[in-house]
């Protein structure tokens, strides 16, 4: 398939080769050479100016070279400046091919070129015969010129368009990335965290009280079969298997995820008070993100603050969602804070600017740690 247009752009530089032989032999489209200049002649000299068009593409420059010094030596000769046009269109592919700094060159050309236009059309008269040798030379540099200025403004458009396209691509890419790090934050620190705080409760009780040691290891063995549903899931569409089929078709998580989220939390050690008021539903993309934010806000309370309580409002009104998580800081027998951290607020930020939301967190004057935010929709 790929070799069809490579064989129709030959066939087309075949034919405009034909066509610029046989203009020169058209009387109509030159001067009277008086008998100076044998038919013989003017056929060498036009195919000399059109049999190298046909391997323009090949070698661009030193076609454009030969054909121009053949329609030289045309113009010399009394042939007239008819030639020039076959050195056009092998100027144009030197145009279009060359590359070089984007300048203002095309537009100058254009803009002398119309100038040179208006005087030949100015000095002109109804008793042309071919013109003088310099209204000829003119008309050459004339028909060069244009093609210069129209090659350079079809070069520097492809060069735009190709430059926004390579954009275009590096900054999907960079979307791509971060949309990748946060699922996979969102997926691995929350459970990750949550195990960790279980196993350090686990092995600090093993000894004396076996049976809350066995009940962590439950929380574990439960948070971590989660989190490889989760994280195969994720896998799967950043993938984009195109063989699972209707297997691996998942609800998106949502609001009405919640209730799990809650319970994970609370065998952490947070007490979640959670709240959702409003009768609008909002789009699945809001309230992915949603869930999101909230499972960044209560895996930090676990991981900083527990065991404590925390309050989780969602109120969905006038377009606007609004998740307001708040802890009530640090309650007695806190752990050891998990280290790490950091990404899940950066994650926050660029899940609510994605929406056009609004964001703020930070400990409350009374104790405790506040996140609310926004999301438009």
């Amino acid at each position: 398939m790929g070799d069809v247009p490579r064989r129709r752009l030959v066939m087309l530089d075949v034919l405009a080769a034909l066509v610029f032989a046989l203009l020169p032999q058209v009387a109509v489209l030159r001067p009277d050479l008086g008998g100076e200049v044998s038919d013989g002649t003017v056929w060498l000299l036009s195919l000399s100016t059109a049999l190298p068009l046909v391997a323009r593409r090949l070698w661009p420059v030193p076609v454009f070279g030969s054909v121009l010094a053949a329609a030289c030596v045309a113009l010399a000769v009394g042939v007239g400046p008819i030639p020039f046009l076959a050195t056009a269109y092998a100027l144009y592919t030197v145009a279009t091919t060359r590359r070089r700094r984007p300048g203002r060159s095309a537009v100058f050309i254009a803009c002398l070129c119309a100038a040179g236009a208006v005087l030949l059309t100015a000095t002109g008269g109804q008793s042309y015969q071919g013109g003088t040798r310099a209204v000829q030379v003119l008309f050459g540099l004339l028909v060069l010129g244009v093609t210069w200025a129209a090659g350079s403004a079809v070069r520097e458009r492809r060069e735009s368009t190709r430059r926004a396209i390579e954009h275009a691509a590096e900054q999907a890419k960079v979307e791509e990335r971060l949309r990748i790090a946060r699922d996979i934050h969102d997926v691995v620190t929350h459970s990750v965290g949550l195990i960790a705080i279980k196993a350090g409760v686990a092995n600090h009780v093993v000894a004396t009280h076996p049976e809350e040691a066995r009940e962590a290891l439950k929380v574990i063995e439960d948070i971590s079969r989660r989190a490889l549903r989760d994280m195969r899931a994720t896998l799967n569409v950043l993938r984009r298997e195109q063989d699972g089929g209707a297997r691996n078709l998942r609800p998106v998580l949502g609001l009405s995820d919640l209730p799990t989220l809650v319970r994970t939390a609370e065998a952490a050690g947070v007490r979640v008070d959670l709240r959702s008021l409003g009768a609008e539903e909002p789009p699945d993309g809001v309230a992915l993100s949603a869930y999101r934010i909230v499972q960044e806000a209560l895996t930090n309370v676990a991981k900083h603050a527990a065991p404590t309580g925390c309050r989780v409002h969602l109120t969905a009104e006038q377009g606007t969602l609004t998740i307001d998580v708040t802890d009530d800081g640090p309650g007695p027998g806190h752990r050891p804070t998990v280290p790490g951290g950091g990404m899940g607020l950066v994650g926050m930020k660029e899940r609510i600017t994605a929406h056009g939301g609004t964001l703020s967190t930070g400990p409350r004057p009374g104790g405790g740690f506040q996140v609310l935010a926004t999301l438009p929709y």
